[in-house]
C-alpha cells in the first residue's frame, strides 16, 4: 500500500533543549511518510551537531514525563541527509540544513519549502515549530485532508497543558493590526472545532501549505523577521480558501527560544520589538488607513506595561512601533550579519 506523503519544515534556532521531543514525535508517525526538514538558523548551542549525535545514536532519548501521550525512541543510528540529497524510496525522512545566519522565521522556512518543492511527489508542506509534539495520528490526518485549499491549520494546545488550547486559526482586527487567537484557553474536551471561513490566518506553529498556494503566491515576505509573516501570507492567498483538520492536534511548549508572556508578565523586550513592528508594517501593507490608529494602540499599551514597573518592554515596543533603532538588548541576542538582516542597518 501506498502511504501518503507529507514534507515538515522546522526551523530552529537554540532549540537543543526541545527538538528531540518534536523529531522523536514525528518519527513515530503513523501511516504516513514524513519528508523533515531541519533548518538551523545559526544556533549558538550546538544544535546540529547535536542532531548529529543524536541521529547517530550516541545520545539516547527518553521522552519527558511531560509529553502528553505515549512515546518511545526511534530505532538508531538513522540516515541523516543533506540538502540535495534525493530522499528514500520508503519510510520517515530527515534532512539537516545550515544557513549559516539567522535571517529570521520566514528566511528558514522559505529554505525548507524550497528543497521540498524539488520533489514533485510531495503536494503538501507542514510548517511546524521545534518546541511542539506530535501526537502518533496527526500527520496522517493533515496529509490526507481533502485538498482545494491555500492553508490548513489544526489545533496547538499547551502542552503543560494539554486540555488547554492556544489557538485554533487566528483573527487579525483591521484598525490595529493586532492578532488574536481563536479558541484561546479554552477546553479541548469542550469546543467545537471552528469554522474555517470565519479565520484570517492559520498560526505559523503548525501550518500546512498546499503546493498550489506555494506556487500561486510564493515564499514567505522575509523582512518582517519574527511575527506576522503567516497572516500576510495568508491574506495573499485570492481565493484559496482556509482549511482546519481536527484531528491535527499538536502539543506546543510555546516560546521557548524568543521569550514570549508569561502569566503576570510580558514578553520579552526581544520578543516585543518584533512583534510591534511586524505589526506596523502589516498595516502599512495591507490596511494603510489604520496606520495611525495602529500607532496609537502602540502607544497605549506601552504606557500601560511600562506603568507596571516594565519599561525596557515598553521601550522596545515604541522603538518596534516607530522603527527606531532597536534597544541594545535586542540587538546583542543577534549575531552582526544577522543583525544586517533583521534591522536593514549595520548596528556595530
Amino acid at each position: 500500500m501506498t502511504l501518503p506523503q507529507l514534507g515538515v519544515v522546522l526551523v530552529t534556532f537554540n532549540s537543543a533543549d526541545v527538538i528531540f521531543d518534536c523529531l522523536e514525535s514525528l518519527l513515530a508517525s503513523r501511516g504516513v511518510r514524513l519528508a523533515i526538514t531541519v533548518v538551523d538558523n545559526a544556533s549558538t548551542d550546538g544544535t546540529p551537531a547535536l542532531i548529529r549525535a543524536w541521529a547517530a545514536g550516541a545520545t539516547p532519548y527518553e521522552a519527558p514525563g511531560d509529553i502528553p501521550f505515549p512515546l518511545a525512541a526511534a530505532p538508531k543510528p538513522l540516515p541523516l541527509l543533506a540538502e540535495g540529497d534525493p530522499l528514500p524510496a520508503e519510510g520517515h525522512a530527515i534532512t539537516l540544513i545550515e544557513t549559516g545566519v539567522n535571517g529570521g522565521f520566514a528566511a528558514g522556512v522559505n529554505r525548507g519549502l524550497a528543497h521540498l518543492a524539488r520533489n514533485r511527489d510531495l503536494g503538501r508542506f507542514w510548517v511546524l515549530n521545534p518546541d511542539s509534539a506530535v501526537p502518533p495520528d496527526s500527520p496522517r490526518a493533515f496529509a490526507t485532508t481533502p485538498g482545494g485549499f491555500g492553508l490548513l491549520g489544526g489545533r496547538v494546545l499547551y502542552l503543560d497543558k494539554p486540555d488547554v488550547i492556544q489557538i485554533d486559526g487566528g483573527l487579525v482586527n483591521r484598525r490595529t493590526g493586532v492578532t488574536d487567537n481563536s479558541g484561546l484557553f479554552q477546553s479541548h474536551r469542550d469546543t467545537p472545532p471552528p469554522d474555517p471561513g470565519r479565520l484570517d490566518f492559520i498560526t505559523g506553529a503548525s501550518m500546512v501549505v498546499s503546493r498550489e498556494f506555494y506556487e500561486a503566491v510564493g515564499p514567505m515576505r522575509e523582512d518582517y523577521f519574527l511575527y506576522y509573516e503567516e497572516v500576510d501570507w495568508a491574506l495573499r492567498r485570492g481565493r484559496l480558501p482556509l482549511a482546519y483538520c481536527a484531528e491535527g492536534l499538536v502539543y506546543h511548549r510555546a516560546g521557548t527560544a524568543i521569550g514570549s508572556p508569561t502569566i503576570g508578565r510580558p514578553a520579552s523586550p526581544f520578543s516585543l520589538y518584533f512583534k510591534h513592528r511586524g505589526r506596523i508594517l502589516f498595516l502599512k501593507r495591507f490596511f494603510p488607513g489604520s496606520v495611525p490608529t495602529g500607532l496609537a494602540f502602540s502607544l497605549a499599551k506601552a504606557g500601560q506595561i511600562a506603568a507596571k514597573g516594565y519599561r525596557a518592554e515598553a521601550w522596545a515596543i515604541l522603538a518596534g512601533s516607530f522603527n527606531l533603532r532597536p534597544p541594545a538588548s535586542v540587538a546583542a541576542r543577534l549575531a552582526p550579519e544577522a543583525r544586517r538582516l533583521a534591522f536593514g542597518r549595520d548596528l556595530a
